[in-house]
């Protein structure tokens, strides 16, 4: 240990060392986070600013939206930064910060996708008690538990993760500072940690599938009941959007975390990466809001009442 320097910054993986595909990346990262930036704060503004949408499922998607904001800012604007100035270090502290936010970000998302399956559930299922059960007071609590499980799940994980000691080679693997990557660089023996790292995320990402599964299988059996046509087209519709997201978001997020690091490639490793970070916060939007009438009507009032309220 004694001939070892520890780390005091990390080297981010570039997607290339070609100076114009570095401003490629760049642009189409822009693209890809100022996309997710304005759909986002869309639905935002939308849902806070209409009072018809102040109902439980607009409340969680709201929710949805900040946590998905917040984790395409954590990794994003860096990868851009650092493809503009040709570098790729990011300090200890910086890393340290990053590793911190995307896995509460991402958590705390995880949860909610999860509570809003329990929504949908109690709104199908048992349309009758729907008010009663998904109250104010209940919503709030459900949103808070997603946010709070987030921030346990990792402090937990970002502590034990850098209580290890890191030397020699500093160069993350990735397009920002990845817990599976960055236990490749701990010099320590880190079989213990990633086996308990793994177990972990393993049995809760379990049990939030099987409370899925379970859930829309009750949901999938009540809609095929409902004699009208219609009626099962439009639980359908608005279940299928949902189950897109959450398939799209476990597998990826769960190839990236779930494996052991030494069985993963550079080039799945990175296509992972940016499938879990960007594309659930540019799509999550689309899926949940934009293709709904009542928020782009509401957007246009919206819109309509800022500019001409002066009139």
């Amino acid at each position: 240990m004694s001939n070892r320097t520890a780390v005091t910054d990390f080297l981010l993986r570039g997607f290339s060392d070609m100076r114009e595909l570095q401003i490629l990346h760049f642009v189409v990262f822009l693209v890809i986070y100022l996309t997710a930036l304005v759909r986002n704060l869309l639905v935002i503004t939308a849902v806070a600013l209409d009072r018809h949408f102040h109902t439980p499922m607009y409340f969680f998607l709201m929710n949805l939206s900040i946590l998905d904001l917040g984790s395409i800012s954590v990794t994003i604007p860096k990868s851009m930064a650092n493809s503009l100035m040709n570098t790729r270090s990011i300090s200890y502290s910086g890393c340290v910060t990053q590793v911190f936010l995307f896995l509460f970000l991402i958590s705390a998302d995880h949860a909610l996708l999860t509570v809003m399956v329990y929504d949908r559930y109690v709104a199908i299922c048992q349309p009758l008690h729907y008010e009663s059960v998904m109250n104010r007071g209940a919503c709030v609590q459900m949103a808070a538990s997603a946010w709070i499980s987030g921030i346990v799940y990792s402090a937990l994980h970002t502590g034990n993760t850098f209580a290890l000691t890191f030397c020699g080679d500093n160069t993350v693997d990735q397009f920002f500072c990845e817990i599976p990557q960055l236990l490749k660089l701990i010099c320590s023996d880190s079989y213990l940690s990633e086996v308990g790292f793994i177990a972990f995320g393993a049995c809760l990402a379990l049990a939030c599938f099987v409370f899925i599964i379970v859930s829309y299988v009750q949901i999938f059996k009540t809609v095929l009941r409902i004699p009208s046509e219609q009626g099962r087209h439009r639980a359908f519709s608005t279940c299928l959007p949902h189950l897109i997201v959450i398939t799209m978001f476990l597998s990826t997020s769960s190839f990236a975390y779930l494996k052991p690091t030494s069985s993963s490639t550079s080039a799945l490793d990175l296509v992972a990466a940016v499938l879990y970070s960007t594309v659930p916060p540019v799509l999550n939007p689309i899926v949940y809001s934009m293709r709904n009438k009542e928020i782009k009507a509401s957007l246009q009032r919206l819109t309509g009442w800022r500019l001409f309220a002066k009139n």
